[in-house]
């Protein structure tokens, strides 16, 4: 890859990631109400065969070369890590409100600061430390607000859910970071469509049924949102460090509320809102921050 001597403004990048993550948020409340009405592994198996459509289709007309071996890896590892991620996600969402719910999937970007130290080498700034917990006591101020509220044994079982899909996608943030240097961003939503239907389309002979007509439409925008966004956080991905960057997945959070309240009638409490706004102080203090190493649109391929 070569690179070019133009840089891009760190905190574009970051802006980058934000509108990323917010389309991200808008495909969550699509899915939730298709899981609702039709289940979660239907939701995600058409979802997904619709995603390996768009994406296809866009793939086609890039006509990229064959990918490299080490990108093949990538595409396969987090293609299985992001279904299962998303299989347990989507099943906890709809048995939770969504702002709770992306609240419990805060500790994926605290996580993945380490985890892109560890396995990245990348340096763990003073500042993405201080903004990450800023972030996470926002989080826990959310919590807060939401300890008294009456918690059923389904509700208690999609937070568990929910705690599991954080695991997976601190892991993948960590890999969306090594996918992005590796594959430009068309060929990264292709890939991850594809394996991710390819690994649901395992549990089809059992689980598989025809969604009637009328979710078709819901499905296809599910698809192209979650393109979308995979293409927006590719981008982004490839030109700031994950330990930069992770932070801006805590303005999920204030999408997610919104949606929530918009679309599904759920309260958001003042401790919650109280804890959002320490969520985005903490983004914009990793806005403001530098990394050394940012390249411009002409140095990711």
């Amino acid at each position: 890859m070569m690179q070019s001597t133009r840089t891009l403004p760190p905190p574009l990048v970051f802006a980058i990631a934000v509108l990323g993550i917010a389309i991200f948020s808008c495909m969550d409340a699509v899915m939730k109400h298709l899981v609702l009405a039709i289940g979660a592994y239907v939701a995600l198996l058409w979802r997904s065969i619709a995603g390996v459509a768009v994406s296809g289709l866009l793939y086609a007309i890039q006509r990229p070369g064959v990918p490299s071996r080490a990108a093949l890896i990538l595409h396969a590892v987090r293609g299985v890590v992001s279904a299962g991620m998303a299989v347990t996600f989507f099943w906890g969402l709809a048995r939770v409100p969504m702002a709770q719910a992306v609240a419990l999937t805060f500790i994926a970007p605290l996580l993945s600061l380490f985890l892109s130290a560890a396995l990245l080498g990348e340096r763990l700034a003073r500042t993405a430390i201080v903004a990450s917990s800023i972030a996470l006591a926002g989080v826990v101020v959310i919590l807060l607000g939401q300890w008294q509220a009456e918690l059923g044994p389904e509700a208690l079982r999609g937070a568990l859910a929910i705690l599991f899909a954080a695991l997976c996608y601190a892991f993948n943030i960590v890999l969306m970071r090594r996918q992005a240097q590796e594959a430009g961003p068309i060929e990264v939503a292709f890939s991850q469509s594809l394996v991710v239907a390819a690994v649901l389309a395992l549990g089809a002979p059992w689980f598989a049924v025809a969604p009637d007509v009328r979710h078709a439409p819901l499905i296809l925008l599910a698809a192209v949102l979650a393109v979308v966004s995979l293409l927006l956080l590719a981008w982004a991905y490839a030109r700031g460090e994950a330990n930069y960057l992770s932070p801006s997945e805590y303005t999920s959070f204030v999408w997610a509320a919104l949606f929530g309240w918009l679309l599904f009638g759920e309260h958001v409490a003042r401790l919650t809102l109280l804890g959002a706004a320490m969520i985005i102080a903490g983004c914009v203090i990793a806005a403001r921050q530098r990394p050394p190493a940012i390249i411009d649109a002409e140095a990711a391929y």
